[in-house]
């Protein structure tokens, strides 16, 4: 693809600007809507080839592939009207909206893949889910950090359940750094090492020859501190409670 918009400038959308500039002189125009207009002003400032438009239909226009990056509940607002050509790939990251809403939204017959991309795309260290599995979408996010394209939207929607629990993993860890600045750690040198201690954690995921539950067994002694913790904090009433939450945002998403 050497022609990219996206609709829609938050947080992903920044994501995937950051993500495709790093490919340096083989890297696509992209085409930013005025939606989230002081990111998209920002990003055409910081990267050549990165241009702002007039409207979303101009995104449309001048693109080969659209990735619409807006809220589930602003897509009628921002995309009601657009003209898109059946020449034209989109690209849908909304949470929570199936394809088949989006094609009655826009009235267009053109390609659909829904994915999800998340906030390491920017360093091009994120697995993009996709469906349904399509050449150009599934090469743009190899270069991105790797596609993993599902059977159907019904696993689409478990995936996207997954993502959810992204800022819980963050407060964990904020949690930890609380208990022990309360403790009479300085707070500035408990995040330091919650930090280091996580950042290893997160390396040691890149073994992909050891199952997650071999990762665990493996940083674990028998009778030791963190069979202690896990024992008696992440109990079997705690796990179910969690998949209990997973299984109403699932629902939600369908």
């Amino acid at each position: 693809m050497k022609r990219i918009g996206i609709i829609g400038v938050g947080e992903i959308g920044r994501a995937i600007v950051m993500g495709l500039r790093h490919g340096g002189d083989a890297a696509p125009e992209i085409f930013l809507s005025p939606r989230g207009a002081r990111t998209a002003a920002e990003l055409s400032e910081r990267y050549e080839g990165v241009r702002v438009c007039a409207d979303n239909q101009e995104v449309l226009d001048r693109s080969e592939l659209v990735i619409i990056a807006v809220r589930r509940q602003d897509r009628q607002d921002a995309l009601a009207g657009l003209r898109v050509g059946h020449d034209k790939i989109v690209v849908n990251v909304m949470a929570g909206v199936a394809n088949d809403d989006l094609r009655r939204t826009l009235a267009t017959d053109a390609p659909l893949v829904r994915a999800i991309p998340l906030p390491a795309i920017r360093e091009r260290r994120s697995v993009t889910v996709v469906y349904p599995s399509h050449p150009e979408v599934g090469a743009l996010f190899e270069e991105l950090g790797g596609a993993l394209p599902v059977a159907d939207e019904a696993a689409f929607d478990v995936f996207s359940a997954l993502t959810g629990t992204l800022t819980t993993h963050y407060t964990y860890l904020a949690t930890l750094t609380s208990w022990a600045a309360d403790r009479g750690i300085a707070a500035d040198d408990a995040d330091r090492y919650v930090r280091s201690l996580f950042q290893g954690v997160g390396r040691s995921l890149s073994d992909e020859t050891r199952s997650l539950s071999r990762l665990a067994a493996d940083h674990e002694t028998p009778n030791g501190n963190n069979e202690r913790i896990r024992t008696t904090w992440f109990t079997q009433a705690n796990s179910e409670a969690l998949k209990k939450a997973l299984d109403g945002l699932l629902a939600d998403l369908r």
